[in-house]
């Protein structure tokens, strides 16, 4: 799957050391043997230890030039670890949701490709069937999303990795879907349902403007820890929600039926089998009913 940024240009595919990676894991014989044991969460965790010591800080500059990674957009810091470092913030101002709060607005810097809910609560992702039974594990939430969106927001190794609420409303505590650590890149999910074998976290934001949305992070290989602020609280459109720890990961909304309507260069895309290169804040969409107001 290619990415294609707002003004509809390819975005030229750039093979990293993740996909060549997930291109043996998963494209070889050798690979898939090696792939059972790298999936378990006591892999990841290790790995998580290392990118949390001051030993793994040696790979921040390389990763840096590597990954062409702008750093003056991102507050000065001394980073004393890799962690640190890729959970860095971004300078005030660089991610500004509109001021309408009845657009729909991106959570996070990603590649969005976006999916409808048939009525029997399946969805594809590329050739890959999904349920929503077995994406949250529980037939009476599933069928809230009948017929509905779902958006789903995939973040590479280079990107910001902080996320935020799209709209002011009540968040519902989080439940964790205990799972192993594919990597998300496009190819794992031609191989296996990455997002519903994956570690998982969601919850339910009861918003103003889109209906009770399902919020949803997805951990990743070789980390990719779900890191979230807050349980049951009332929250505010913009607010951070949370971030991930190394990895590539993802954050999946899901909308009930007839609640918002997305630009058409995003549903075209995806229909296209590219992904949509967006920012936190951009406006991807909006609300079904509109009405132009600032409320």
């Amino acid at each position: 799957m290619g990415s294609k940024d707002r003004a509809g240009n390819v975005i030229p595919a750039e093979e990293g050391a993740q996909e060549k990676l997930a291109k043996v894991l998963y494209g070889t014989a050798m690979g898939r043997k090696v792939l059972k044991l790298l999936v378990q969460p006591v892999v990841s965790k290790a790995g998580s230890r290392f990118l949390d010591s001051g030993l793994s800080r040696f790979y921040i500059s390389p990763f840096i030039e590597k990954s062409n990674i702008v750093m003056e957009e991102y507050e000065e810091e001394e980073y004393e670890s890799f962690n640190q470092f890729f959970t860095r913030r971004i300078k005030e101002g660089r991610r500004t949701f509109a001021e309408a709060s009845s657009l729909l607005c991106a959570p996070c810097d990603s590649r969005l490709s976006v999916h409808k809910i048939n009525k029997d609560g399946t969805f594809y992702i590329k050739n890959t069937v999904y349920t929503m039974d077995t994406l949250v594990r529980s037939k009476r939430l599933a069928k809230e999303y009948l017929g509905g969106m779902l958006c789903v927001f995939r973040l590479t190794v280079s990107d910001y990795h902080h996320y935020c609420y799209i709209d002011d409303g009540e968040k519902t505590p989080n439940y964790k879907i205990p799972g192993v650590y594919h990597t998300v890149a496009p190819l794992a999910n031609e191989a296996y349902p990455v997002y519903t074998e994956n570690t998982r976290e969601f919850s339910i934001l009861k918003s103003k403007n889109f209906g009770n949305v399902l919020m949803m992070e997805v951990g990743a290989m070789l980390v990719g820890k779900i890191v979230n602020h807050h349980q049951k609280l009332s929250v505010r459109r913009g607010m951070e929600k949370g971030f991930f720890e190394f990895g590539g990961s993802t954050v999946i909304l899901a909308f009930p039926k007839d609640t918002i309507v997305l630009d058409d260069d995003i549903t075209e895309n995806t229909k296209d089998g590219f992904e949509t290169l967006v920012k936190m804040g951009e406006v991807i969409g909006r609300k079904a009913k509109y009405e132009d107001d600032n409320s």
